[in-house]
């Protein structure tokens, strides 16, 4: 049984089975599982090196070719022998037309065939004592040739790669066997380069190559993407005529060429094959797959049906899954299984594994990958940790931690898929146990790992933490890896930490993943509230053509551009986006989508998601989100129904903002929602999570259900978390409810008596309450701890520049022209029946100057400087970073009436459109 390298997207394992998964392709090619050269096509890496290869290149060299296309034509410049040279571990020994001389000994004869027959034995039993033990009978002998190419297949067959060079090296005259067997172990032992001149040197020696000499060396081609070397010796393969009748010749140089991304070379060396064998038509279709031309792929897969007949193997059903997979195209994946099915590949373990990995990426239910998993005959550990993956992708945290606890062996493999689930599930501190516990395991740390684990502490947030798993990077000495770089500064801009990441990116020496290190960069200056540094550093880049705007970038611009509502700059990403063909990047839709539902322009993100080419999950999600954003609950409403009819699966997030539109609807629909929160596990088979009550709680809150929001609270299946006790101390807010409130703010205090925004809570209920010596006992200790509250602001966008306010702020260079027109505002609207609240100013001080601090919010003072700006009657846009005060709400209010002014000013909650003294919101935000 060989001993195959499996491999996915994600994961590389060694297993002794012949069966592959169907993304094997994209490490070695299905020409080497068939029609290989009999010799076992993969072997173990070798424990020690053997002696370096002499560099003779001295008489021949393959001329070097630039980027011309290579000539098809099969036209022989000599004869092809019959019967191609085979290796000697199946020919046989008797016929061999080798150099090994025959002793007229019978007794000599029947010694060599028993040690023939030994090295045979020791192939197959994997037993390295008897095949040194032959070794040294061998050497006791005259020299044979035929006897030592079968002792170097036996070892090269147990992974003694060092050995088997060393019988080579003590051939007198080793012939093209003995070299085909070393170049095609070296081509598979991770050292390509060492096959390549190896082959020169038997080039040099005068000796022809066989068809299974250029297996070999296209091998090592294609693992070192070799592709000038590959078209040489192609045109060498076509001189010497072994193109037209070797079909697994043709198959490795369709291999190589759909490798290197060459997939015209591999339609025409396909096109021009007199014969043809299941692996030719595998090449062709996972090339096609490769592509992403997934339909491309089933005409080819029709056309071998009507026209060779062949029979499907495993490798074409796990190709055709990874097509459906790519096109999401749920209905022909089914269709996939059930031929598989029908041929009796219910039961090959790669095919199971390739349906796993097509039903969790491809709109299958949880119970599909189960009955699959539970169904098996033989798992692999690709199987458990592909099931350890999909209920992970599912958010079924716990299930898929059991079934890792469950696995007969692990490997670093399975380790990160649980690793990178939890970050997956915002798990940031069960992840970094697991990452501590894999330390003191000894598991291997590969670069995913610490990447994974460095967004890890992204999702805790935690400075001490960050710099502890800094520290240890640094340590065993991965920092200077450019991938772990990235993941560093990334990890520094979520924990606060930008002076480590601007060192970082400072420093920077890396000539690889530049657009990635300065997208990385301007996302952290706008995480952390400093937007203005983010636009200057994107423009800096796009003037130095540092930054690279692929779809990446302009996502993360995008995104950028909708979080300060910079619609101007959103517009121009979309342009440059249309310019470079980005649009059928579904990534790059959803986030255009995003980016116009945020800057006010609900139009265009419907316009947007209908000329889509494809929608998936978060695409559905982005417009339900951008729906409620506007406050447009009938509308989200109504495009769940669409979804549901469009048959698209939704996930978590989609039940969590289904729930939430009840709370926006014209009409109380409070029933509709209770029943439809009642579904999520009857007919979702969906387990409510925290999210799931929360938005509950606030849609009851909302309608005034206080007191049911806070039983529900209570009967909860699981112990509530503070999010859920915030949403019903929310709607006590907005209804004044003063007696939930106190209970809810002291569950909310038990909970997460750490967490800053708490302290504020706190501070704000004794403000409230006249309490102000207890307020600021409760400030003090948050200084005292090195809490920070995160300040209130508001901005607006003038001539590509954003303007910043805070209350009280007079840092404007227009600060003087501001306050004098502010208080010309406040004249009018105090004539026009505005009346000041100063239960707002949670400060103990006098009240005229209560209604000062009142006076100067930065919303107030974002709006006074976007009238004065800007030409009469034209609308007024502002972004706020925290909820909008009642005050400020209903100053706006009148602002709208004595200006003419429509103002769009976007909160924490969604939108506000203030409008003839009237708000969208209808005053409950």
């Amino acid at each position: 049984m060989a001993t195959v390298i499996q491999s996915t997207p994600s994961l590389t394992v060694t297993t002794t089975t012949t069966t592959t998964t169907a993304t094997s392709y994209y490490s070695f090619p299905h020409f080497l599982h068939s029609s290989s050269p009999p010799h076992s096509p993969f072997f173990l890496f070798p424990k020690t090196p053997p002696p370096p290869l002499s560099s003779s290149l001295s008489n021949f060299k393959l001329r070097k070719t630039h980027h011309h296309q290579p000539h098809f034509s099969t036209s022989p410049t000599q004869p092809l022998s019959s019967t191609p040279t085979l290796l000697p571990s199946e020919s046989s020994h008797g016929s061999s037309s080798s150099s090994s001389s025959s002793s007229p000994n019978d007794a000599q004869n029947s010694l060599i065939d028993t040690l023939f027959d030994l090295l045979r034995l020791s192939a197959r039993y994997s037993d390295a004592q008897l095949v040194n033990a032959v070794h040294a009978c061998i050497s006791k002998l005259q020299e044979h040739t035929h006897l030592s190419n079968a002792l170097i297949s036996a070892y090269l067959k147990l992974g003694l790669l060092s050995e088997a060079y060393n019988v080579f090296l003590g051939l007198s005259c080793p012939n093209v066997v003995s070299y085909t067997a070393l170049i095609s172990g070296f081509s598979k032992s991770n050292r390509e380069h060492e096959a390549v001149e190896l082959f020169f040197r038997m080039r040099d020696s005068g000796i022809e190559p066989n068809e299974y000499t250029f297996v070999a060396i296209l091998t090592a081609c294609i693992r070192i993407l070799d592709l000038q070397l590959g078209l040489q010796v192609h045109a060498m393969i076509i001189k010497l005529g072994f193109l037209e009748d070797s079909v697994f010749v043709s198959n490795a140089l369709m291999g190589l060429y759909s490798k290197c991304g060459c997939f015209l070379f591999v339609l025409k060396l396909f096109d021009e094959m007199l014969h043809r064998d299941i692996a030719s038509w595998n090449t062709v279709i996972s090339c096609m797959v490769s592509e992403f031309m997934y339909d491309k792929a089933f005409e080819f897969f029709r056309d071998m049906q009507r026209n060779d007949g062949l029979r499907v193997d495993h490798f074409t059903v796990s190709t055709l899954l990874t097509a459906c997979t790519g096109s999401s195209s749920l209905m022909q994946g089914r269709e996939v299984h059930a031929h598989a099915i029908k041929i009796g590949l219910e039961a090959n373990l790669s095919v199971n594994n390739a349906l796993i990995g097509f039903y969790t990426n491809c709109g299958g239910g949880v119970k599909d990958v189960t009955a699959l998993f539970e169904r098996m005959p033989i798992r692999d550990m690709i199987t458990w940790t592909e099931v350890i993956t999909a209920y992970m992708d599912f958010g079924l945290v716990e299930l898929a931690v059991e079934v890792f606890d469950k696995m007969p062996e692990r490997n670093s493999f399975s380790y990160n898929a649980l690793l990178t689930g939890l970050c997956r599930n915002g798990q940031g501190s069960r992840a970094l146990e697991l990452f501590i516990k894999m330390v003191e395991e000894g598991v291997d740390l590969t670069e995913f790992t610490l990447t994974s684990v460095l967004s890890a502490c992204g999702l805790l947030m935690d400075r001490k933490i960050s710099e502890q798993i800094h520290g240890f990077i640094f340590k065993i000495g991965f920092e200077s890896n450019a991938c772990i770089e990235a993941a560093l500064l990334d990890m520094c801009t979520k924990c606060g930490k930008m002076a480590d990441a601007e060192k970082i990116f400072r420093r920077w020496s890396f000539d690889q993943d530049t657009s990635v290190i300065w997208t990385s960069m301007i996302c952290g200056y706008a995480r952390n509230g400093q937007p203005d540094e983010a636009i200057s550093l994107f423009n800096i880049s796009q003037s130095k053509g540092t930054m690279v705007v692929d779809e990446v970038a302009s996502t993360s611009v995008l995104g950028l551009c909708g979080n300060i509502g910079y619609h101007n700059m959103g517009k121009q990403i979309h342009c440059h986006a249309l310019k470079s063909g980005f649009l059928s990047d579904s990534m790059v839709g959803n986030a255009l989508l995003t980016m116009y539902s945020k800057c006010w322009n609900m139009d265009d993100a419907i316009k947007i998601f209908n000329n889509m080419p494809t929608h998936n999950t978060v695409s559905w999600n982005g417009l339900l989100a951008g729906h409620l954003f506007h406050r447009q609950g009938d509308e989200a409403l109504a495009l769940w129904s669409k979804m549901k009819k469009m048959g698209t699966k939704p996930d978590k997030v989609t039940f969590v903002l289904i729930i939430s539109a009840y709370r926006h609807t014209n009409s109380n629909l409070v029933d509709d929602c209770r029943t439809f929160f009642s579904s999520l596990k009857s007919v979702y088979d969906i387990e409510p999570s925290s999210d799931h009550y929360a938005s509950l709680v606030g849609v009851l809150g909302y309608w005034g259900l206080l007191e049911e929001a806070e039983e529900m609270i209570s009967t909860m299946p699981f112990e509530p978390e503070a999010s859920i006790w915030r949403a019903l101390l929310d709607s006590c807010r907005i209804h004044l409810n003063t007696t939930i409130g106190k209970r809810v703010a002291k569950r909310i205090l038990a909970l997460e008596p750490k967490d800053p925004s708490t302290y504020i809570l706190v501070s704000n209920l004794y403000s409230a309450s006249g309490r102000w010596h207890c307020s600021e006992m409760v400030r003090e200790n948050m200084r005292e701890m090195g809490f920070r509250k995160h300040p209130g602001r508001s901005w607006i966008i003038f001539q590509n520049k954003i303007h910043f306010f805070y209350a009280r702020d007079k840092s404007h260079p227009q600060t003087k022209d501001i306050y004098s027109g502010l208080e010309i505002l406040i004249l009018e609207c105090l004539k026009a029946g505005y009346v000041p609240d100063t239960s707002f100013v949670l400060h103990d001080v006098e009240e005229h100057q209560k209604k000062d601090f009142l006076f100067n919010h930065s919303a107030k003072l974002a709006a006074t400087y976007g009238l004065l700006m800007s030409r009469p009657g034209k609308p007024i846009r502002i972004v706020k970073n925290i909820l909008l005060c009642g005050d400020c709400h209903t100053f706006l209010k009148h602002v709208s009436v004595v200006t003419k002014r429509e103002i769009f000013l976007r909160d924490s909650s969604g939108f506000h459109c203030f409008s003839h003294g009237q708000c969208s919101c209808k005053d409950y935000w």
